[in-house]
């Protein structure tokens, strides 16, 4: 198991930033620029992550490739593309996005994200960013949500099978897809199912936590490593049966200075010194 931060240090140069990341205890490392960015810049990045033990576990893409207006689609089914080349230039363990809603937030939940047509439009997208780059060295890949396609490792797994495509693996946040009380309150046995079905395809995954709340009706809140219930030590235990260098990332926080702190408290509650 690698752990990771999902922050680009923003302001630092490539050496700072890899150095920095590496004397905090990374392992991993989300690639801080994207596709657009000077080529030079770019190898930078790379040398630096190399030279630093850093693998370069993601580049992301989080736009709605499945929007309804055809020009938005335009765009960030062309933006998927650049991503998923870098990732394949760099050898970056996956190139993540979620599906895409149907609806007007790029990432929000709706009613026709659960759709039939929604169901076709994501396979027909992720076929279509694959077949154009043709990665050797990289893997597309789909986050869990809560409320979207693939909202669980069955639906995950009958993705794969209808897109049937080597270079198409698995993003596991199974936070994301703890979403109702059987897989909140029995969350070892999800944990344990989730990675008997998708286990051998897991690219990368993220690091969080996830808590219930108090009032009515079922609410499930995100929060920060330690702050909820989640077995973190069993995640990590059933992800290195797969991948002994396995990327963890933890995200979702509020600046550097949470990241760091919850990176320490990770490892110190994961027994690394």
């Amino acid at each position: 198991m690698r752990l990771g931060l999902s922050t680009s240090l923003s302001g630092l140069k490539p050496r700072e930033w890899a150095e920095k990341l590496q004397k905090a205890g990374c392992g991993s490392v989300v690639f801080p620029v994207d596709y657009t960015a000077p080529g030079e810049l770019i190898e930078e990045y790379v040398r630096e992550a190399a030279a630093h033990d850093l693998i370069i576990a993601e580049v992301g893409v989080w736009r709605n490739a499945i929007a309804r207006d055809a020009e938005e689609r335009r765009k960030n089914l062309e933006y998927s593309i650049g991503q998923l080349a870098l990732a394949d230039r760099i050898k970056a363990c996956c190139c993540v996005n979620v599906a895409g809603s149907m609806g007007e937030r790029w990432d929000g939940g709706y009613r026709e994200n659960f759709t039939k047509e929604a169901f076709c439009e994501i396979v027909k997208m992720v076929k279509e960013v694959i077949d154009e780059v043709k990665p050797h060295n990289t893997y597309f890949t789909i986050e869990p949500m809560p409320w979207m396609i693939p909202d669980s490792p069955e639906c995950y797994k009958k993705l794969m099978e209808c897109v049937s495509r080597e270079r198409f693996g698995v993003h596991m946040d199974i936070i994301n897809m703890i979403n109702c009380p059987g897989r909140y309150f029995f969350c070892e046995d999800f944990l344990e199912s989730t990675f008997e079905i998708l286990g051998s395809d897991i690219k990368s995954c993220h690091l969080k936590d996830i808590r219930l709340l108090d009032g009515y009706t079922f609410q499930l809140k995100e929060c920060a490593c330690g702050e909820g219930t989640f077995n973190i030590e069993k995640y990590v235990e059933l992800a290195d049966k797969y991948n002994k260098d396995m990327p963890m990332i933890i995200e979702h926080l509020s600046d550097d200075k949470a990241y760091f702190e919850s990176l320490k408290y990770v490892r110190k509650r994961l027994g690394i010194k």
